[in-house]
């Protein structure tokens, strides 16, 4: 059981980590998820994650939209493989952050369940309740948090973990105050896990599965959140589908412009952003508390356990191992099962992927203006 992230289409648009173009990794996507779906049935071999793109600059809807629109192309893809749609749906599972406006989210967070729900029953036609389920995890705290009067974040993580219950979050993990600036100590750690407690077992919040069902304005404001989103996803499949998009450099731009947009707000004052741009003191300065202290042999250590791998290993079932990885990526073979052998023989990660590269090339981002 587990999860594992393996969402490329974010990273081309959000993150840049990319190896290879958007066609062959979307096969490699597909190829885990079909590997997983037969040798790991209750493992959820992909969360596909809306979260990078929202801290990169997109706004609530666009995060939602982004997100689904490539639930569509991976479901789209395992389809073009015969996948078993009730099978590999079941095991779909998402990601998205929460920010601040408290409301908002929620709606997000209920709006996209309506909209997942029908995109598979309706759209791709499987009727099975469970492979219909949206089910997702988020982080509170990303780029909402400062590093200006750092413990104000604990107050706005806590917020945002209780939009994520209202909003019917399935798994939460909260960000320490001091992740804005550092890797967290044992101290913001453990007060991170604490505020996830304190909501779930003093708050009350935790008892009903949809606190806000009936409310006036929150049922109009996710009707208006579910519309936007819908709005978002049609322009995306009038331009030709995600793959297009990145491949055109379309939703890089359009996110790059949303962030753009982010920063000059909070730099005019139009954002509010409590002790940063507002309610500063005129002898402020920051105290950030515990620091976090790197062991300096840390890095040697890690490197002296590297440096023992090609000595220790069968340089022959390396090459062999790799060279049947070579021969399945030039063809339509799933290359998962060779991965898995290549890690077997200790092939390192940088050694697969220079195979998976000379075979599928690698990514080059597009110019837009």
């Amino acid at each position: 059981t587990g999860t594992i992230q393996n969402d490329i289409l974010k990273e081309y648009v959000a993150r840049g980590t990319c190896n290879f173009p958007v066609r062959p990794s979307m096969r490699l996507i597909a190829d885990s998820i079909l590997y997983s779906n037969d040798v790991t049935p209750r493992f959820n071999p992909i969360s596909i994650a809306g979260a990078h793109v929202r801290d990169a600059g997109a706004t609530a809807v666009e995060e939602m939209a982004y997100t689904l629109a490539n639930g569509i192309a991976y479901v789209e893809e395992l389809l073009r493989r015969d996948a078993d749609p009730e099978k590999f749906a079941r095991r779909l599972s998402f990601f998205f952050y929460v920010h601040m406006d408290l409301l908002e989210e929620v709606a997000k967070f209920r709006a996209g369940r309506r909209i997942w729900a029908s995109i598979i029953r309706d759209r791709f036609g499987i009727d099975d309740p469970k492979a219909q389920l949206f089910r997702f995890g988020v982080v509170c705290g990303g780029s909402s948090l400062t590093s200006a009067q750092p413990y104000n974040n604990i107050i706005r993580v806590t917020l945002e973990t209780m939009a994520a219950v209202l909003g019917g979050a399935q798994s939460i993990f909260t960000c320490a105050y001091d992740e804005a600036f550092q890797i967290p100590t044992e101290f913001s750690a453990e007060l991170a896990v604490r505020t996830q407690q304190i909501v779930a077992h003093e708050s009350g919040i935790a008892r009903s599965v949809d606190p806000f069902g009936g409310s006036y304005v929150m049922e109009q404001l996710t009707d208006r959140t579910e519309e936007a989103i819908r709005e978002v996803i049609r322009e995306i499949e009038d331009y030709g589908g995600v793959e297009q998009a990145i491949e055109d450099g379309w939703l890089q731009s359009r996110i790059a412009r949303r962030a753009y947009e982010r920063k000059r707000k909070v730099d005019e004052g139009e954002t509010v952003i409590v002790g940063q741009n507002r309610f500063r003191r005129d002898d402020q300065t920051d105290d950030f508390g515990e620091v976090f202290k790197l062991d300096p042999a840390a890095a040697q250590r890690v490197m002296e356990k590297y440096e023992q791998v090609p000595d220790s290993r069968d340089a022959g079932a390396v090459e062999k191992a790799l060279n049947a990885l070579r021969q399945a990526s030039a063809g339509s073979e799933n290359v998962l099962p060779y991965l898995v052998d290549c890690c077997h023989a200790y092939a390192t990660v940088g050694e697969m992927v220079s195979v998976l590269k000379q075979e599928w090339g690698e990514f080059q981002e597009p110019v837009r203006l």
